[in-house]
């Protein structure tokens, strides 16, 4: 039996990298750039599947330093600015490459994030000024580098629905996808406010992104809680449907199995497969996983249905249920979808395009995402983690 579980543990490790030195997960999707702006610089970096990263400051010289796991680069990028005399590549510690910018003149990290595009991701690091002195002690205090994910309450991993060729649900000029959109950058904006969260989104800007993609920025992202977002319709003859609702993961569905995608497109409608050979490896291992995952799911729904209807926002019927979308499959994120309502409903279609709406829900969600925050950390804490 000691022999048997330690073939699938060792099993488990190989499939999944953690043994040894791993192989490039991605490569650059497109030529890097850097584009002097008023005041600062905007550094792009554009790869082919999204991969954890660290962004960090170092003094005598100054520099800025982006360090990327399992990231590959056939040739070393050349870029030049007016704020950035050369950049390098430097091989780090384990499977990691380094990305050192080496500045004229100080500057400190204003946005720093990781989005998916259309060929797979790109980071997007806005520079600006400040003085030597400011620069100098961020540089002391970031002698150790700091995880882009480094968490304060939780890191949240938005997941505006559909995108690009794939405009989702439509009601004459509005579509989910441009609506998802911006409620999920005023939700970002609203949970940053607190100080508490770390935020990304899957996309920032109206392009299509695989749902493979988009758990895969999840996981770069170290992602405490995993919410996509959508406003979906009914067809004609299907009845009527008004208000959110909250969709987890159906019980006897299995993390990392074949998922049933939710939307339109070809591409979007692809499954997520294990190898065959491993599937049922994998499956047992994710099956585990699984099962603590669970009740934390089913508690952040507890509590976001309980700050939305605390706020006087109209829920469905039925504002609890479960389903087998692909994007809730993440065997280790906690995953909500959150139907925030329906286009073909006059009433939801009025909320939906509503701004004063808009705020209203996402500072519910922001409430909800708070009690559980706290909720788990004490659980996990209860159970020594």
């Amino acid at each position: 039996m000691i022999k048997a579980v330690a073939a699938l543990f060792g099993l488990f490790f190989a499939l999944f990298g953690l043994v040894g030195q791993a192989e490039p997960v991605a490569r650059l999707a497109g030529e890097a750039e850097i584009l002097d702006e008023a005041g600062g610089v905007h550094l792009t970096v554009p790869v082919t599947a999204p991969v954890p990263w660290k962004v960090w400051l170092a003094d005598e010289p100054p520099r800025l330093i982006v360090d990327f796991q399992g990231l590959a680069f056939d040739e070393p990028p050349v870029l030049r600015s007016g704020s950035i005399a050369d950049l390098r590549l430097e091989r780090a510690e384990g499977d990691w490459t380094r990305l050192v910018a080496y500045l004229r003149e100080p500057l400190t990290v204003i946005e720093a994030e990781m989005h998916g595009t259309e060929t797979g991701a790109q980071l997007d690091l806005v520079l600006g000024t400040t003085t030597g002195g400011a620069f100098k002690e961020e540089a002391r205090a970031l002698t150790e580098p700091v995880a882009e994910t480094e968490k304060t309450c939780c890191v949240v991993v938005l997941d505006p629905g559909h995108g690009g060729r794939d405009p989702g649900a439509e009601a004459g000029a509005v579509n989910e996808a441009t609506l998802m959109l911006e409620f999920s950058l005023l939700l970002k904006e609203v949970l940053e406010e607190t100080g508490q969260f770390e935020v990304h989104l899957t996309r920032s800007k109206d392009v299509f992104v695989p749902l493979d993609a988009r758990m895969s920025l999840a996981r770069a992202a170290n992602a405490d809680v995993f919410l996509s977002l959508h406003a979906d319709d009914l067809a004609k003859g299907s009845g009527a449907a008004s208000g959110l609702t909250l969709y987890t993961l159906a019980a006897d569905a299995v993390p990392g199995a074949r998922s049933v995608a939710r939307g339109a497109g070809d591409d979007i409608l692809k499954e997520v497969d294990l190898e065959t050979a491993e599937d049922q490896v994998a499956l047992a291992l994710a099956g585990l996983q699984g099962q603590t995952t669970a009740p934390r799911t089913a508690a952040l729904s507890r509590n976001l249905l309980g700050a939305v209807q605390a706020s006087d926002i109209a829920v469905n019927s039925r504002p609890e249920r479960q389903a087998e979308f692909a994007v809730l499959k993440a065997a280790d994120i906690p995953s909500v979808l959150v139907e925030l309502g329906f286009l073909s409903s006059k009433e939801d279609l009025a909320r939906l395009t509503s701004p004063e709406w808009h705020r209203q829900a996402a500072d519910a969600l922001r409430d909800g995402l708070l009690l559980w925050a706290e909720e788990d950390r004490l659980l996990r804490e209860g159970l020594g983690n």
